[in-house]
């Protein structure tokens, strides 16, 4: 789960936020949890979903890719005398946990949690001086692995497509000069140069660090690639009927979601030019509006609930179609395996 500053949540690259599930009554209301359904919660992190799913009724299989999130859930899987497993899985491998029956609904929230932000060590708040990391299973490459070493025309295309920095070629050059002298290791090496490139003026909202910083997590666990996985998962997953809802707080998540549905609801192939080749079966309808916002005492009352947007679909009886990534119009940006150390 992740932060989304910029033209997401307020929470991304700074203060410490309490963790208050977003939207909740109405991802509820989407969901519809109930006794004798069972339903996959993709992103645990503090369990304010699960929570509330559990309370109705339901049984909750839970995964969440931080460790940390797994071992602060066990005394939740312990209450609840097992109605709720928890998994320490990406949940782009969501089917793979789901029973043979298939599930009654999938909610996945796309955000980081506030226990991420606040723990300095992970390196996801240049508020909070730590490492350069920023990785959610704590494997693989870090933020900092990728500033030293990427090339300058990949943290361009990073910076630009991840955080939407208009500055991005001003702030990757600047990088390059300084990593030639020492290497970045903590969050302020980065936030501190960021802010002498491109200082904050005084009609600035965000610090001048916040989409760099953004582009750098998204990047390192890859949370574009792996929600549109998880969309595929979820239809694979899901039974006739099962309803799948996700929340999203950045602009980039929202539009593969809202792709997502839009593909999935089943628009004749062709062009308005030519015969319409075949008719593609629905394999999700909307569930309400298509888009529902927080309300403004929520936004008022939860700061991170300023930039919310939830989306529902429900699982028809129509086969899954191919799990596409072509569906999605991503850049190619640097291979993460190359940039490891």
């Amino acid at each position: 789960m992740a932060a989304n500053p910029g033209g997401g949540s307020t929470d991304a690259g700074g203060g410490s936020v309490r963790h208050i599930p977003v939207l909740l009554e109405e991802v509820l209301a989407a969901l519809a949890p109930a006794p004798g359904k069972l339903i996959l919660d993709g992103t645990f992190g503090a369990g304010g979903y699960s929570s509330a799913i559990l309370a109705a009724g339901a049984e909750v299989i839970a995964l969440d890719r931080d460790p940390t999130a797994i071992a602060a859930g066990q005394a939740m899987v312990a209450a609840h005398g097992g109605r709720l497993r928890l998994i320490h899985s990406q949940f782009s491998h969501l089917a793979e946990h789901a029973p043979e029956g298939g599930l009654d609904g999938v909610v996945l929230d796309i955000g980081v949690s506030s226990m991420q932000i606040d723990e300095a060590e992970r390196g996801f708040s240049f508020q909070k001086s730590g490492p350069l990391d920023m990785r959610m299973s704590a494997e693989g490459v870090s933020a900092a692995d990728v500033v030293n070493r990427a090339k300058v025309a990949d943290l361009i295309r990073i910076f630009h497509f991840l955080g939407e920095e208009s500055q991005s070629p001003r702030i990757a050059h600047a990088i390059e000069k300084r990593r030639e002298e020492k290497p970045f290791e903590t969050t302020r090496d980065l936030a501190g140069l960021i802010e002498l490139v491109t200082p904050r003026k005084m009609k600035d909202k965000i610090h001048p660090a916040t989409r760099v910083f953004q582009a750098l997590r998204i990047f390192v666990n890859d949370e574009l690639g792996e929600l549109a996985q998880a969309l595929f998962a979820a239809e694979q997953a899901l039974k006739p009927g099962g309803r799948l809802v996700v929340v999203t707080f950045h602009s980039l998540e929202d539009r593969i979601v809202k792709k997502f549905f839009s593909d999935r609801a089943g628009k004749a192939s062709g062009s308005r030019h030519l015969p319409v080749a075949h008719e593609r079966a629905a394999t999700f309808t909307a569930i309400g509006k298509p888009m529902v916002s927080a309300s403004e005492a929520e936004a008022e009352a939860n700061p991170r609930a300023r930039s919310a947007k939830l989306r529902a679909g429900l699982r028809t009886d129509a086969a899954a179609e191919a799990a596409d990534m072509s569906l999605f119009g991503f850049p190619n940006l640097a291979t993460l395996g190359k940039l490891g150390g």
